[in-house]
């Protein structure tokens, strides 16, 4: 008994400290200086929404400007098998970095196209005036996967949330409507259901979870369970507990109450369905979070009836824009903020 007591003793100690990893996590939210490198131009564009932290970019930079290339050894082929949201990934790397540049005298456009291997080209020059509020919101936004107060968020702030995510190509839908979020709760709990009755989905989602602070720290990427309200474990100890408490029962209880107490929903919906407007999709939806961030709103992604195939007309049905195929769907809400994600060091995504 007692080497089992020193055994668990040691495994608690090296799985790291909060301590650690808030200060690891700090470094690459540093603010940004007046005239700074590429490099922490792109370490901005990191700190984007993607799904599963699976980061899926890298970046090239060069006299015109900085490509942002998909990063396909970073796919998730089970919840994402057409590249769907990793392409919405890119697309709110983009416009954390269209808005950085902005900030900092680095004014340009973005583009996409075949000729970029299916990336997004942000090229320096002209561009829109720079927003001060969304890049003062990017080191500050996080996806908080934990419960809000439930407490209404005020017409005008509803219409400027819709002011910043509006970008030529994606139809954003807003609801606060009490009956309709129940609706939509309905379908991301059938869909939630689904894929945890998926075992290959259960084994992708276990891979990419972090359960210990020096895990997540090593990695860089991944979900760290800290970050969604769960207590952080010994990186042995976690895949246990996990297939232990990871049932459909419990994540449904969970799912209801968070949209519960969510003051809206928001879904965006692309104009056409492919790599492009996926992309806008993204860049949107990174706008309405940093928009939110500034506000003092929190967000959640709840993509589960967009990941559910089956789900997505009853989606679109029910945002009134049948026969499209909604691409994000995010709550929101007031709320506590909890521990962020890691992010890698920027040097490890650009591309020599």
């Amino acid at each position: 008994m007692v080497a089992g007591a020193g055994v668990a003793f040691l495994g608690l100690r090296n799985m790291g400290s909060m301590e650690d990893y808030n200060a690891s996590v700090a470094a690459t939210r540093s603010a940004l200086t007046q005239a700074p490198g590429m490099s922490d131009l792109i370490r901005y564009a990191t700190l984007a929404a993607n799904s599963h932290n699976t980061q899926p970019w890298r970046f090239r930079i060069s006299d015109a400007g900085i490509e942002i290339l998909p990063d396909l050894t970073r796919q998730i082929a089970i919840v994402d098998p057409d590249n769907h949201h990793l392409f919405a990934s890119l697309g709110c790397a983009a416009e954390n970095l269209a808005i950085a540049c902005g900030a900092r005298s680095r004014p340009g456009e973005l583009s996409f196209g075949p000729e970029n291997d299916g990336g997004v080209m942000y090229t320096f020059g002209g561009g829109a005036p720079a927003e001060p509020a969304l890049f003062d919101a990017i080191p500050k936004r996080q996806s908080t996967r934990g419960d809000y107060d439930g407490k209404a968020v005020c017409n005008r702030d509803l219409q400027t949330l819709s002011a910043a995510a509006a970008v030529p190509g994606v139809d954003l839908v807003l609801t606060t409507d009490r009956a309709r979020i129940e609706r939509v709760r309905d379908l991301v709990l059938a869909g939630n259901t689904a894929q945890i009755a998926d075992a290959a989905f259960v084994r992708e989602l276990k891979a990419w979870l972090r359960f210990s602070p020096r895990q997540a720290i090593l990695t860089g990427d991944g979900l760290f369970s800290a970050s969604s309200g769960n207590p952080a474990l010994p990186a042995w100890l976690g895949p246990i507990m996990f297939d232990l408490v990871f049932k459909a029962k419990a994540e449904n209880e969970k799912y209801a109450r968070q949209l519960a107490s969510s003051a809206g929903i928001a879904v965006f919906v692309a104009r056409k369905e492919d790599r492009e407007h996926w992309v806008l999709a993204g860049r949107a939806c990174q706008r309405f979070a940093l928009q939110a961030t500034a506000l003092g709103l929190k967000h959640a992604f709840i993509n589960q009836p967009v990941e559910v195939a089956s789900l997505r007309p009853d989606l679109a049905a029910l945002v009134g824009l049948p026969g499209r195929r909604p691409d994000l769907v995010m709550r929101f809400g007031y709320g506590a903020a909890l521990p962020f994600s890691a992010r890698r060091p920027a040097e490890s995504v650009i591309l020599s």
